[in-house]
């Protein structure tokens, strides 16, 4: 091809149209898993442990997903088949996974954790695995699909149905709650109005990822080949690279935008972990150290506004997402975003009215569509014309995921330190986005 075609905005949002539903389980799994797991028992400083496994089973499957998928060449496509099969796992997870406490497992087990726990700790490491597995085939095909001046627009476009989606999972409970649906359960016991929403969402994942699956056709190799520049010939006669390989030979840009991602990603590990505690100590005024507060009609509550709050920064999100590609610089845009979602989370701790909340989570909002465009524009520029598209986008996983293992495991210790206030907990996440706002005049644009 002389020169890369254009895909209409229909085409492009038909390529990551199904990520609204993926986004939809995302949104429920991260705005509840804590939630649910305090329901179950677990102690407020044990709550980021129970945030290790997911990210870590990540960062051995995204890389795998990557390279696997770029060497696969079917009749369904390239990527596709890795989204369906993502998909339909983390249904029949999603079907599962809030029914953990209904098992009235009460007996302590390995690590003094009951058998409800476990199961649903399994639970979420099976569906957070499923849902990286359908959410990385559409970064991938962006990638694949998109040429280098619509990239910035289609990562948009895929941050606003994200976000979109996010809407929709963080409202469900709230909305089941106003429909009548019970919202508080016996002790130990997840909440009707959030088993439901886990239904729901799972019904509409699969046929948004049903439709993307069956609307998009993605290029044949040779089509692949000529759009990005590849040489076939040239390609075949080169033995394949490990991952390791690829590592050693990533672009700078995979490393400068991997530290911006570190203290970002730890930044929302931190959300989602503390703020069901921080609202319901500073708006419910729940004493979260005492015994049985999870089960308290005020956590409960607090565990509703959340998913509302979480709506609300979706849809700072979706708006902030409309105005990146009015910026001329990309750095400029990923700097004034992660400073506006760093002031977003450092006046939590100082607000105990649940409605200026809004105003908080509205600027958290511009942060997170940054963290879900900036980095794979910034990224699949730099890696133009390779080969291993996939596989550095699997790599690339790692910068998401590690950040949350090493947040996870160190979260309790960081809690103590800061006297065991959950609220503290997100001014300490508002430090990590202003330490990754510096990073970014790190980065290198060049290919």
């Amino acid at each position: 091809m002389s020169t890369k075609r254009n895909l209409t905005f229909r085409q492009m949002v038909d390529l990551s149209f199904g990520f609204f539903g993926v986004q939809i389980a995302y949104a429920l799994q991260s705005a509840n898993i804590s939630r649910i797991f305090a329901t179950l028992g677990a102690d407020p400083h044990q709550l980021s442990w129970f945030w290790i496994l997911p990210p870590l089973m990540g960062m051995i499957v995204q890389p795998l997903i990557g390279k696997w998928s770029d060497r696969t060449w079917t009749r369904m496509g390239r990527r596709k088949p890795y989204l369906i099969v993502g998909a339909i796992v983390a249904v029949l997870v999603m079907l599962f996974l809030p029914n953990a406490g209904s098992l009235h497992f009460s007996a302590r087990l390995f690590l003094g954790l009951n058998m409800a726990m476990w199961f649903g700790l399994f639970s979420l490491i099976f569906l957070d695995t499923s849902i990286n597995v359908a959410m990385q085939p559409f970064k991938m095909m962006v990638g694949d699909m998109v040429n280098e001046e619509q990239k910035t627009t289609a990562y948009s476009i895929q941050s606003f149905l994200c976000n979109a989606g996010s809407l929709v999972g963080y409202l469900f409970p709230i909305f089941f709650t106003w429909i009548g649906i019970a919202n508080e359960a016996p002790e130990g016991v997840v909440p009707d109005s959030v088993i439901y929403s886990f239904y729901c969402g799972a019904a509409i994942l699969i046929l948004c990822v049903l439709y993307t699956f069956l609307r998009v056709k993605e290029m044949p190799p040779k089509e692949y080949a000529e759009f990005h520049g590849i040489d076939l010939q040239k390609q075949e006669a080169k033995s394949d690279k490990g991952l390791i390989r690829l590592l050693a030979e990533a672009p700078k840009t995979f490393w400068t935008v991997g530290l911006v991602q570190f203290f970002c990603w730890a930044a929302f590990l931190y959300m989602w972990t503390y703020t069901n505690g921080a609202v319901a100590e500073n708006c419910w005024g729940v004493d979260m150290s005492a015994a049985g507060a999870a089960s308290t009609a005020g956590f409960q509550a607090a565990g509703n506004w959340v998913g509302v709050l979480f709506a609300v920064q979706a849809v700072g999100s979706i708006l902030w997402a409309a105005v990146l590609p009015r910026f001329k610089s990309i750095k400029l845009a990923y700097v004034v975003s992660l400073l506006i979602g760093a002031a977003g989370f450092a006046s939590v701790m100082f607000i105990h009215n649940q409605y200026m909340l809004f105003l908080s989570f509205f600027l958290i909002g511009f942060a997170w569509a940054a963290m879900l465009a900036l980095p794979f524009t910034l990224l699949t520029n730099a890696l133009e014309g390779s080969p291993y598209m996939g596989s550095y986008l699997g790599l690339f996983n790692c910068t998401i995921c590690l950040p949350q293992i090493v947040a996870a495991a160190t979260g309790g210790l960081v809690l103590s330190l800061l006297g065991g206030s959950q609220p503290a907990m997100l001014l300490a996440a508002g430090v990590f986005l202003v330490l990754g706002a510096v990073c970014v005049r790190l980065v290198d644009t060049k290919k």
